[in-house]
């Protein structure tokens, strides 16, 4: 399919964390740049990696960077940042570098700390019950981003997802070499199957990079058969 390769696993997490092990040791350059997600899925998927990735990733090599940040503070239980601190971050001792989203300071930093970087070596997202993945979401301003827009902020239309937010844009992610969704539970089944059919209502569907990988549990695959 034109948006990824399917892989319907039983360890969602597990299977994230034996992939961003083989990407780290994959890298072409000496370090590894990761942008980091938000959501339970991912809590439990950076709690893996800080489980079995501290002997086998050498964590001052590895930037860290953001798909998307709420606007709160760095502190609040809401914001993505402090979800990879506590889940991975702070477990693994440190990273060579971070890089946290700051809508303060608008997009314009970001922009920039972006394009100097290049390409990412991954980039980890996730999907929501509408079909969103970052912070782009269905009818919302980013969607329809200059294509040398990179970083944006954004809002949900529909109001169902709170907070003002900070994301990367179609552009951006698409610098990725490798783009990994995780997707968990009979909740995201509608919209993994509409983005798996391309349906355009659904902006993860539109995601591309140099290569993207789908990790479902079955849960949320249903019926779809994975590659």
């Amino acid at each position: 399919m034109n948006n990824g390769s399917l892989y319907v696993v039983d360890d969602v997490p597990g299977e994230f964390a034996e992939r961003v092990i083989e990407a780290f040791h994959a890298r072409p350059g000496e370090t590894f740049s990761i942008a980091l997600s938000g959501g339970e899925t991912a809590r439990r998927c950076y709690e893996r990696l800080a489980a079995v990735g501290d002997t086998q990733i050498d964590w001052w090599k590895v930037d860290v960077y953001w798909g998307d940040e709420r606007c709160v503070p760095l502190d609040d239980e809401a914001s993505n940042y402090r979800l990879a601190r506590e889940a991975l971050l702070d477990r693994v001792g440190a990273a060579n570098a971070t890089y946290p989203m700051r809508c303060d300071e608008g997009p314009d930093p970001y922009q920039l700390r972006v394009g100097e970087l290049g390409r990412f070596d991954l980039v980890h997202l996730g999907l929501g019950p509408d079909g969103h993945t970052a912070s782009l979401f269905p009818g919302s301003p980013a969607l329809e981003a200059d294509p040398g827009r990179l970083v944006a902020m954004n809002d949900d239309p529909s109001g169902r997802n709170p907070y003002r937010r900070m994301t990367l844009t179609y552009a951006g992610i698409a610098r990725a070499r490798l783009v990994l969704f995780t997707v968990e539970g009979e909740g995201k089944r509608d919209a993994l199957h509409r983005v798996m059919a391309g349906d355009p209502a659904a902006p993860a569907s539109a995601v591309r990079a140099e290569r993207v990988v789908w990790l479902a549990d079955r849960g949320a695959a249903g019926d779809l058969t994975g590659d």
